[in-house]
């Protein structure tokens, strides 16, 4: 297992102003950090690679679709030639960044509804593009690792049901599934049978609190979570991710109007203990 924490917690963009909280992350033992790549240039990721490589944390990113006039779903060709122009961009980035894993809900802009859930020419549209990426993540060596969100963030992707069968829709070895104990906390009747169902499909596991907090503190049980996926035999990235307040990126969508932990450092501290302490126990 190897934990991460996705840097949320700090902002929606990661620059030179964050080191000293990303050298207290290596401190205190992560083993990578899980990079927000909202906007910038990939000239900018490949500095910020270096500057994490350099203190020993390995990288992994988290991407959105962030407009509804570059959707990649969208039946309007110039629509969906910019999403897929985003998509593609998105990949600049995690090569430049050296990023083993890309994950998040890079399906369908965030917030965005139709008043229906996805149309079999939307899921096919998507299934094609996430396999086109996937080719490509295959030659560069890491793999797709893409997020359903709970009903009120999307329509595309809500379940571990439905992001498994879309999974085996891509069909490419290069492609998965990011599991999230928060927006399953709300979409699943039972996250055991969920994390089953789902099995090898889960590529990174998102440890993230009811209330996107500091993790171990609400009413997620971890401790039979992290069980039940040692059980699956997923020993892969787990991630930590807690929301600071107003990041502007996500703020509209996600609802994240106050602060969710003390400070960074008990954030920090607490849910890597935690995590280790039941990832351990749970063999």
């Amino acid at each position: 297992m190897k934990l991460g924490i996705n840097l949320l917690c700090l902002g929606g963009h990661i620059d030179d102003s964050h080191m000293p909280q990303l050298e207290r992350i290596a401190d205190i033992g992560y083993d990578h950090v899980e990079v927000p790549v909202m906007h910038g240039t990939p000239e900018h990721y490949e500095q910020l690679g270096r500057r994490l490589a350099d203190l020993g944390l390995g990288r992994a990113q988290t991407s959105i679709v962030p407009d509804p006039a570059a959707n990649p779903l969208s039946d309007d060709p110039d629509v969906r030639q910019r999403g897929l122009a985003h998509l593609a961009w998105i990949q600049d980035c995690a090569e430049a960044l050296g990023s083993q894993t890309v994950g998040g809900p890079f399906h369908a802009p965030i917030g965005a509804f139709t008043g229906q859930g996805p149309t079999e020419d939307e899921l096919a549209r998507g299934a094609e593009a996430h396999r086109t990426m996937a080719e490509r993540a295959a030659r560069h060596g890491y793999t797709l690792a893409l997020e359903p969100l709970n009903r009120f963030e999307t329509y595309f992707l809500n379940t571990a049901a439905q992001a498994r069968a879309y999974a085996d829709r891509v069909d490419h070895p290069a492609f998965g599934i990011m599991y999230d104990t928060f927006h399953s906390h709300i979409e699943e009747q039972d996250q055991h049978a969920a994390i089953q169902h789902l099995g090898a499909a889960m590529r990174v596991l998102h440890v993230s609190e009811n209330d996107r907090g500091v993790v171990g503190r609400g009413q997620i049980d971890f401790a039979g979570i992290l069980k039940t996926v040692r059980d699956t035999g997923f020993d892969g990235p787990i991630v930590v991710e807690a929301f600071g307040a107003g990041v502007p990126e996500l703020a509209a969508a996600t609802r994240v109007w106050r602060p969710l932990f003390p400070d960074v450092e008990t954030l920090f501290r607490e849910s890597h203990d935690t995590i280790r302490t039941l990832w351990e126990a749970a063999a």
